[in-house]
């Protein structure tokens, strides 16, 4: 007798491209141009490896010459350097009792399978988080930080986050400047700029959140921008960001594995316990998220994959493009009692 089983509901050559695609929907990061995906990393993701090389050539220097009939021109060479990024492969998954769903009156899997894209675009944002504690950490990066906070004594306008502060972090990328987009920001910190009133707000349409904007930048609020108590000061970190200052590249191949059940893939399997009554979806990525001319040198790595806490070391990060051209300026900061 046939019947419909959750592998015939939740198809991996579906479900794969609309994971992606959703998580992409729903981050902020990547809408606001932040994290701007790359066909040519979606095809280094698919390569095989841990680390994916990325030579470049570095921009021509010195000064023109004055062409007389007496003296030949002299020559320069063009030097090359090189990028690297991490190939991440993350996973995780779900279990649903039968029981429990018969109990709540609806499909607990089918739940599942409908929030695993809010899902990883909330890991999205924390992995992009450390990485930038990582990047930030490197004493190359130090141009590009804009340290205001106070240490001790009375905080004032100038410790923290304002029209007038921001423009001193954004010359931090000199020429660059104008390609700044976004910029993301602890909840409370939005709050204290809206008292200011330098939160500028889009309304919201057509069903979509409305959209925030400070000093013409999109505004990103999210709770897991590092918060330091220093000698009893609370301490901010505020992110501005050029477009495309994280690159992204999705493994979009489906690949099977070797003995699963019918309907399985590495991407997306399916595992049940009959007497137990349950079943697991198990939800396996393989990507890259990068900052661009930050290179990843993975000295301290463990495993195939760099997790969380090694992308926020600094032994694993070294700045090889020029700091304008790397798009992102720190700032530590205070906000008003």
């Amino acid at each position: 007798m046939a019947q419909t089983l959750v592998s015939d509901v939740i198809v991996p050559e579906v479900f794969l491209p609309y994971s992606i695609q959703r998580t992409a929907e729903l981050s902020e990061f990547v809408q606001s141009g932040i994290i701007q995906p790359d066909s040519q990393f979606d095809a280094k993701a698919s390569d095989g490896g841990k680390i994916v090389e990325m030579p470049f050539w570095n921009d021509l220097t010195g000064e023109d010459e004055v062409i007389d009939d007496e003296n030949p021109l002299g020559t320069d060479k063009i030097a090359a350097s090189g990028d690297a990024a991490a190939i991440h492969q993350r996973g995780k998954a779900w279990s649903v009792n039968d029981l429990a769903g018969m109990l709540a009156g609806d499909d607990p899997m089918k739940a599942i399978g409908n929030l695993t894209g809010e899902y990883w675009a909330r890991r999205l944002q924390a992995q992009s988080f450390a990485t930038l504690k990582g990047v930030f950490a490197i004493a190359s990066m130090a141009n590009s930080l804009h340290a205001i906070h106070a240490a001790t004594g009375t905080t004032s306008s100038a410790n923290f986050l304002t029209g007038a502060t921001f423009i001193d972090a954004q010359q931090k990328l000199g020429d660059s400047k104008s390609k700044l987009v976004a910029i993301s920001m602890h909840s409370r910190v939005e709050s204290a700029l809206r008292k200011l009133d330098l939160i500028d707000t889009i309304p919201a349409s057509e069903s979509k959140p409305e959209i925030k904007f400070f000093q013409g930048l999109r505004v990103i609020i999210d709770d897991g921008h590092t918060v330091e108590t220093i000698n009893t000061y609370n301490v901010y970190t505020t992110y501005l960001f050029g477009a495309g200052a994280l690159a992204l590249g999705n493994d979009r191949r489906i690949i099977p594995v070797e003995g699963a059940p019918a309907g399985s893939t590495w991407n997306l399997e399916m595992s049940r316990t009959a007497l137990a009554g349950s079943t697991a979806l198990i939800h396996r990525r393989r990507f890259i998220l990068h900052p661009r001319g930050v290179k990843w040198l993975g000295v301290t790595q463990a495993k195939k994959s760099p997790s969380n806490t090694e992308l926020g070391s600094d032994t694993n990060w070294l700045r090889v493009y020029e700091t304008k051209n790397v798009r992102i300026v720190k700032i530590t900061h205070n906000i008003p009692a």
